[in-house]
């Protein structure tokens, strides 16, 4: 059982790594590596959200493969940041939009928020169930 949850998360990290660096080609490739060629952008973007996509199945499976208690741990964990990515996702968008902030309001903020309040709760909840 060990062995097989240690290849799946294997293979979710490759899948995660792989849609990092894909990202990363989609992001900085049209200004430093082909300047801006229409098609190379698109396809490097297509190629991005493949490997998203990809990733999430990995993702997926990996869930799958838990046990009753950690599928709660890990379905409270998300409800929660859901939730609060919506909520605080917006206030930061009115905030910005109303100029009362003095930086933009951009998408990495809510990304790097998702993901800290997603580890936070996953450990929450791991000591509240355990």
């Amino acid at each position: 059982m060990k062995l097989e949850r240690n290849k799946r998360v294997k293979k979710l990290a490759a899948w995660t790594w792989s849609w990092v660096a894909t990202l990363a080609i989609a992001t900085f490739g049209p200004e430093f590596l082909w300047d801006g060629h229409p098609f190379l952008t698109t396809f490097a973007i297509l190629v991005n959200l493949a490997n998203g996509i990809l990733m999430i199945l990995a993702n997926r499976d990996l869930f799958n493969h838990f046990d009753e208690l950690e599928k709660k741990i890990h379905l409270e964990s998300m409800a929660i940041s859901l939730g609060l990515a919506v909520v605080v996702g917006l206030t930061f968008s009115i905030l910005d939009q109303q100029e009362l902030i003095s930086f933009n309001a951009d998408i990495g903020f809510l990304v790097m928020f998702i993901g800290i309040t997603y580890l936070v709760a996953v450990l929450v909840n791991s000591k509240r169930f355990k």
